[in-house]
């Protein structure tokens, strides 16, 4: 009876088999999360203190650490003009039913979660939950079209505790 070392084509089928799982396991990871872009800049409009802020994040590297800047200008909100944070996150691909989840903490003791997914058609939603270092709660929701693949224009709701709630409008670009 031969050996598996005798049949040149059997001693190799293992090692082929293995490969061709991991690329195919990679490759469906990367186009899982293909549809949501963390490398971006934008621009929001506050329709309750008519105030804009510009927000901007980026993915180090090819790494999941996420970082993020965001800052107020104008409006009659409490935190007034040139309110400024800057925050590191990480963001765990395809957690549960094609969703991402970022984990972060920022500047003056707040800390954040945020789960994302794409909808498909264009459309993202997301959902967050922070706690600043004022011991609030800040509830979110948001609904975002993608115009194109560099273009997004987003929808959210903010309720902060002890706070009314607030609306945003948002245009951001993916880089």
């Amino acid at each position: 009876r031969p050996s598996l070392n005798s049949i040149p084509a059997m001693k190799h089928i293992l090692p082929i088999l293995t490969l061709t799982t991991l690329a195919a396991a990679a490759s469906a990871q990367s186009a899982a999360s293909s549809g949501l872009s963390y490398n971006r800049v934008g621009l929001g409009y506050n329709t309750d203190s008519k105030g804009y802020s510009l927000t901007a994040s980026a993915l180090i590297g090819s790494s999941n650490f996420l970082v993020e800047a965001d800052t107020t200008i104008g409006g009659g909100n409490a935190l007034g003009n040139g309110s400024d944070s800057v925050s590191l996150g990480y963001v765990f691909k395809n957690v549960a039913l094609g969703a991402d989840v970022t984990v972060s903490v920022a500047s003056d003791e707040a800390y954040g979660l945020n789960v994302r997914k794409d909808l498909g058609n264009n459309l993202e939603v997301a959902a967050s939950f922070g706690r600043n270092s004022s011991d609030l709660n800040v509830w979110g929701a948001e609904l975002a079209y993608n115009v194109s693949k560099q273009i997004q224009l987003a929808v959210g709701v903010s309720d902060a505790q002890g706070s009314a709630s607030t609306s945003d409008i948002s245009v951001r670009y993916n880089f």
